[in-house]
């Protein structure tokens, strides 16, 4: 970072600098104008007058090139700054009255040449204005004269290398900050894809390969009764066909993050859910009096339930199922129970772990600060049972 910095123009590294350039200009002139009208008052005009004029006119002149020249330690900016300096020092040997047009040329050689270049500048500046201040008081002893000027000179420079060292610091600290904001914000939007990749993972495992299994299954046994029983075989082909009609709207409302078809249809989560319940052939019952949902809990409870179903169908062996949502004061709870063999619990897969199902239905729980629990055994069926609290912030849609 310091490379980066020592490389920049000291304009872009402290937006206050172009401002405290022009005060540094304006007292620059004022000073010298003040100093030429000192010595054309305090002297007639004499031999060495008209030098004095020519000379503060091009010390003026040379003076208004700076800011054309940039503020970098250019090779051109150093001879600008060196020629500026060397007439300054005749006009100080000629008219003493110049020596305090020293002050802005400490703040140009400190902003313009590396550091020790800059200190040895001042030391300069600084003998040549000690020279004038025992020059102009006529051979009389005062220890201000000798004290004085380095003590300004001091003051001068240790305020400009405190500032520009604050200055360095500020920047040091914004460029952590900016730093920290794009790595915040790095990490947000791989946050949101690892998020959106869960989000379609999940729902195609809830639709589409569940879709996709169940019309696998019924166009192989399409295949078997295709020659015995060609009206069972047409059945079962006009099923497959309605599956992947479904499947097909599924998968235009995931991929816009729309609700499930079922629920797209107008009827409410109990409509679905009855719907669903129909095509599995799996009893559907409601108990309590229902309270309005929003659309990501409907849905969330309605992908639950076709994924259950659909472990039901592939894996339970069961003779039947059934679907019921429970309202309950504090929350909504939907269980699905099956006759089939069932299964040991703790040997199924946790979160994260290669595939999905139970692990899914548990993620969509938790996003809705639910819980869901899993009850079987081999040989004695399986309940799943999810429940969704009843609080006002999920009851907001």
């Amino acid at each position: 970072m310091e490379a980066r910095q020592a490389t920049r123009p000291p304009t872009e590294q402290d937006p206050d600098a172009p401002w405290l350039a022009r005060v540094m200009h304006i007292a620059f002139f004022l000073l010298l104008g003040a100093s030429l009208a000192r010595f054309l008052l305090r002297h007639p005009w004499e031999d060495r007058s008209p030098w004095i004029v020519a000379l503060s006119g091009a010390l003026a002149s040379l003076y208004l090139l700076g800011p054309v020249l940039g503020t970098r330690a250019a090779p051109r900016r150093i001879a600008w700054l060196g020629t500026v300096v060397a007439v300054w020092i005749v006009l100080v040997v000629l008219a003493p009255s110049f020596a305090w047009c020293a002050v802005p040329l400490f703040y140009t050689g400190l902003r313009t040449l590396p550091p020790r270049a800059a200190l040895g500048l001042v030391v300069l500046l600084t003998a040549f204005v000690v020279f004038a201040q025992v020059q102009l008081a006529h051979g009389g002893w005062d220890p201000n004269l000798i004290v004085a000027p380095p003590a300004v000179a001091a003051i001068a420079t240790g305020v400009f290398v405190y500032s520009d060292r604050q200055a360095a610091r500020q920047r040091a600290l914004i460029d952590d900050l900016i730093r920290t904001r794009r790595e915040l914000a790095a990490i947000e939007r791989r946050e949101g894809t690892l998020a959106e990749r869960q989000r379609l993972s999940m729902e195609i495992h809830d639709t589409l390969a569940q879709g996709l299994s169940s019309q696998q299954m019924l166009l192989q046994a399409a295949d078997r009764t295709w020659d015995s029983d060609p009206a069972t075989a047409r059945r079962h082909v006009r099923t497959a066909e309605s599956i992947a009609e479904r499947n097909l709207a599924e998968a235009r409302r995931f991929v816009h993050d729309l609700a499930p078809a079922d629920l797209a249809e107008g009827g409410g989560l109990e409509e679905a859910l009855r719907g669903l319940a129909a095509r599995e052939s799996a009893d559907f019952r409601v108990d309590g009096i229902a309270v309005p949902l929003p659309d990501r809990a409907q849905s969330a409870l309605l992908r639950i339930a076709q994924g259950a179903l659909a472990n039901i169908r592939e894996h339970a062996g069961a003779e039947s199922a059934a679907l019921t949502l429970t309202y309950l004061d504090d929350q909504v709870v939907l269980d699905i129970a099956d006759d089939g063999h069932g299964f040991d619990p703790s040997l199924a897969r946790e979160p994260g772990e290669r595939g999905h199902g139970l692990p899914a239905m548990r993620v969509r729980a938790q996003q809705l600060g639910g819980t869901l629990t899993v009850e079987s055994a081999p040989g004695e069926g399986t309940v799943l049972s999810v429940a969704i609290p009843l609080t006002p912030r999920l009851l907001t849609p």
